[in-house]
């Protein structure tokens, strides 16, 4: 006989999924909109944006924002959509934020337009407020009576027919179980009749004697509040993660106000098809008839007048908008006047630069006419402190280990080059550090892949001096000029490493 072999399976760590911004937790700003010396938030620097943003988050909170536009303009590198995220996070979870590129509205599947509207639609929020009848308490009694027929001996009978085994075979399965439920509260207790699906409902919640459970009269939903104080001192019946709760006063019978926070695009899609639910999970919505939306809004404002629903409009940021055409402008200039307009927030790097599809220029790429009705903020470089800092911190939700001189030379090497760079530079010294099981990311680190890997203005040089050996090559004197605007001139022609690797 074969020894049986035993494997020791060992937990694998779970991956942690960490973005470009995670980071970021606020916009850093104290009551009276002054940028905090302590970096609680993940921003740095970018002191007078900061404190625009944090008044435009004001006005959003106060309703005096809504159908506003917001322009975020900077170059590229000065933290233009951190900045956007802090305010999604300074807003809360209450209020819809949508944050959608420019590049994502061509596509063949649907009009750009229509993926504009339904990104506003995205950013309006719709508070229901509804009172229901629940049934609140403490579980004194649990009965289920299970019925008496239907035994497998039964069912397997020679003499039986097809519908009464059919019939045994559903009582066994618990088709035909009844019981009866007893809640109390502090001044009262009452007997509950019980059928079959609130049984099996106790059953999945695994409710038992001593839990305070909420019942749901329109729906039927049981949900499990807890334990009883009453019972803390079963340490049997419970787990460690026991909750305890207080045991209900009044009656058992209460009328309770649920409020639930949806998006009109929502509404929309579940409206628009008969299985529009399941739609919203699939992601395949596609274009919404405008009649669906009339009749919507229409219902919506009956809501409102009734008291039963209220709007919340939220924020819809625009990244790289200055990839829009001029049919989007126009779009846009037209749906911030509409009444269920959200508060519009966009970001460009762009300087004067010509109108995708057209021969004209304007600032930001953005036309005369929708930039008249933007509040701009613009964003400033960083200076070698704020890299820095922005460093470390990244460096900190990382988990990586950094020595004190390699935090200078990634913030150097962030102001002379740019932050990505930096901060992609930091990730792979990590790998490097860790390749040779050090637990702290050394100069020698940073100084050995950043003779790796090429900056921009390296790899821009590179090309420039190798001209020859590409195919297709076209440099003439406007690139001359582009490229010395961009700092690649003939000093960077040296070893890649002279200039900031000197320590």
């Amino acid at each position: 006989m074969a020894t049986p072999r035993f494997t020791e399976e060992t937990a694998r760590p779970r991956m942690a999924r960490l973005g470009a911004h995670s980071h970021i937790r606020g916009l850093g700003l104290d009551a009276s909109l002054q940028p905090l010396s302590a970096n609680v938030h993940g921003l740095v620097g970018q002191g007078r944006a900061r404190r625009a943003a944090g008044v435009v988050v004001k006005m959003i909170q106060g309703g005096k924002l809504s159908g506003r536009a917001v322009l975020i303009a900077g170059a590229p590198g000065t933290g233009k959509t951190a900045l956007a995220m802090g305010m999604a996070q300074a807003l809360g979870e209450e209020t819809p934020f949508t944050k959608l590129a420019a590049s994502e509205l061509y596509s063949l599947e649907m009009n750009k337009t229509e993926a504009l509207r339904q990104a506003f639609r995205r950013s309006i929020g719709v508070r229901i407020t509804e009172e229901t009848e629940i049934i609140e308490g403490e579980v004194v009694e649990l009965q289920i009576d299970k019925p008496l027929g239907g035994s497998m001996t039964g069912v397997e009978g020679a003499g039986e027919s097809a519908a009464a085994a059919a019939a045994a075979a559903a009582a066994m399965s618990g088709g035909g179980k009844t019981g009866k439920l007893t809640l109390k509260t502090t001044d009262m207790e009452t007997v509950y009749d019980l059928g079959t699906k609130m049984i099996d409902s106790l059953s999945r919640e695994k409710v038992s004697a001593g839990d305070v459970v909420s019942i749901d009269k329109a729906t039927g939903k049981i949900s499990k509040l807890g334990r009883s104080f009453a019972r803390s001192r079963d340490y049997d019946a419970m787990g460690a993660s026991a909750r305890f709760v207080r045991c209900p006063d009044g009656e058992l019978q209460t009328r309770k106000s649920v409020v639930h926070t949806v998006t009109l695009h929502e509404v929309d899609v579940i409206n628009s098809r008969q299985q529009g639910f399941l739609a919203l999970f699939a992601g395949d919505t596609g274009e919404i008839k405008p009649e669906v939306r009339e009749q919507i809004d229409s219902k919506v404002a009956e809501w409102q007048e009734e008291g039963k629903a209220s709007l919340v409009p939220g924020v819809l940021f625009i990244d790289e908008v200055h990839m829009l055409d001029m049919e989007c402008f126009s779009f846009l200039s037209r749906a911030l006047e509409h009444p269920l307009a959200p508060v519009l927030v966009c970001a460009s790097n762009r300087g004067i630069a010509r109108i995708r599809g057209t021969d004209y220029r304007a600032p930001h790429g953005v036309p005369l006419d929708l930039l008249d009705r933007l509040l701009i903020i613009s964003t400033a470089a960083y200076e070698f402190d704020d890299v820095r800092t922005i460093v470390k911190i990244r460096a900190e939700e990382e988990d990586v280990e950094l020595a004190p001189e390699a935090a200078d030379l990634l913030g150097r090497v962030g102001v002379e080059t740019s932050l990505r760079y930096a901060m992609y530079l930091m990730t792979s010294a990590a790998l490097v550090a860790a390749k040779r099981k050090a637990a702290t990311v050394g100069l020698e680190d940073v100084k050995r892949c950043y003779s790796i890997f090429l900056d921009v203005k390296r790899s821009a040089q590179f090309l420039r001096d190798n001209a020859n050996d590409y195919m297709y090559n076209e440099v003439g004197e406007e690139d001359e000029e582009v490229a010395a605007a961009h700092g690649i001139t003939g000093a960077l022609r040296g070893p890649p490493t002279a200039d900031l690797m000197q320590t």
